[in-house]
């Protein structure tokens, strides 16, 4: 069984390495929308795989961190497209919460990123 939390921010970036004249070489905004997905069994006594507080305590100051901010200066962020804040979310996020499964993110209402650690390397 999945079950998911959605989180929303607001963010500026600039992805100052695409070439001259590309929209998104700018500085610009996004308002964000974050699910965080966990998979587990369902527990017998409680009913749920996991209390949605327990998603929201692990994720919520990691949003907290972005929302209103500029990407580009959040440490460990890397290039601040929808893949890397996907990855930068991942990072922080799979040794707090157990049964992590997916990331989504959208950056506009019709584009975005989900990631599920395939290309981790290590712990």
């Amino acid at each position: 069984m999945e079950v998911f939390k959605e989180f929303r921010f607001e963010a500026a970036h600039q992805l100052s390495h695409l070439p001259e004249g590309h929209k998104c070489r700018r500085v610009h905004g996004h308002s964000y929308r974050l699910r965080v997905y966990v998979r587990g069994p369902i527990d017998p006594v409680m009913g749920w795989v996991i209390d949605f507080d327990e998603i929201k305590q692990a994720c919520g100051p990691l949003v907290d961190q972005l929302d209103h901010r500029f990407l580009n200066d959040i440490e460990g962020m890397g290039i601040s497209t929808s893949e890397g804040i996907c990855r930068w979310f991942w990072q922080r996020l799979r040794g707090r919460l157990p049964g992590l499964a997916r990331i989504e993110l959208w950056e506009t209402s019709t584009s975005g990123a989900v990631y599920a650690g395939e290309d981790e390397t290590g712990p």
